[in-house]
């Protein structure tokens, strides 16, 4: 006698437990909102929030912080997706914030870093209580000791303290006048899940992300774009290599990495041994110091 198999993989479970978590905060909040970066972690979360309310369309915006200094093949990506689903996408711009004076150009500032008060004016100005990231767990050890449910108070900051206990997956959104929750429905992922979820769903993502030749730079033991936002210092010297991204951000702070990966199973079979992660690796703005993303995450960062 045949029988069925109802046991579903790993990538199915990860993949049913977002999908919940998305139908949960529409639900359960009145305003939420997407952040989207044009990354494949916030890629995998517009699939996966398609999916969640398939045939309708996503029943909210998409928010992305644009410091100017993105990179055109992910901007383009994000623009294929807003127009293939139909949703409102929102820019916040870092540069419009410098120059209406929401955030304050000290000439040391990083734009990562003025993304801050640029997303947290974005968020009050839309009104919304609940703000989709993609942060993954195992990405940093900041974002490992984040809830799914992410509460932020009224100044949008972050207590790693103060957390809700989330047992049984069971998520409190309860919030007060002028507060907000981060949503985090991708926390379980690893970047191999990622990969995997890509390849097995045919998602498009940004080309970077696959083996080519670009002129690039060291600094800092990272290989980073040369480009007029990011010019070479003294002693340093651009050459072309040929590289690809693991992940993506603000292009004077983001290095790629040396590889001929330019399939998804030649990537995955890269990632499944590296011994570091992708922002450990190449994102320059958590190397300022141990508790750099921490610091970031507690004044409102993604």
């Amino acid at each position: 006698m045949s029988t069925t198999n109802y046991r579903l993989s790993q990538l199915d479970q990860l993949e049913a437990e977002s999908i919940h978590i998305f139908r949960e905060v529409a639900a359960e909040f009145e305003r939420p909102v997407l952040m989207f970066s044009g990354g494949k972690d916030s890629i995998v979360m517009m699939r996966l929030a398609e999916k969640a309310f398939y045939p309708a369309k996503i029943p909210f915006p998409v928010l992305q912080v644009d410091t100017g200094y993105d990179f055109p093949e992910v901007l383009a990506t994000r623009d294929h997706w807003v127009a293939r689903l139909g949703v409102k996408l929102i820019v916040a711009s870092v540069e419009e914030a410098l120059k209406s004076g929401i955030v304050v150009d000290d000439g040391k500032t990083s734009r990562n870093r003025h993304q801050i008060g640029t997303l947290l004016n974005a968020l009050e100005e839309g009104q919304f209580t609940a703000a989709f990231g993609g942060g993954r767990r195992d990405e940093e050890k900041a974002r490992a000791k984040e809830r799914v449910y992410s509460h932020r108070d009224e100044f949008g900051q972050w207590d790693p303290k103060n957390q809700r206990p989330e047992l049984w997956s069971l998520y409190n959104g309860r919030l007060h006048v002028g507060e907000h929750m981060r949503i985090f429905p991708i926390s379980n992922w690893t970047e191999l899940d990622i990969w995997d979820y890509i390849g097995r769903e045919g998602i498009e993502i940004p080309s970077i992300y696959y083996s080519h030749r670009r002129r690039v730079f060291e600094r800092d033991g990272m290989l980073l774009t040369e480009s007029e936002f990011n010019p070479c210092r003294p002693g340093e010297v651009a050459e072309e290599r040929t590289v690809r991204f693991r992940t993506v951000g603000d292009l004077t702070l983001t290095g790629c990495v040396e590889s001929t990966a330019s399939t998804i199973d030649e990537i995955i079979a890269e990632v499944a041994t590296a011994r570091v992660t992708e922002r450990g690796a190449t994102r320059g703005d958590d190397r300022f110091s141990e508790a750099a993303m921490e610091d970031r995450k507690k004044e409102g960062y993604f």
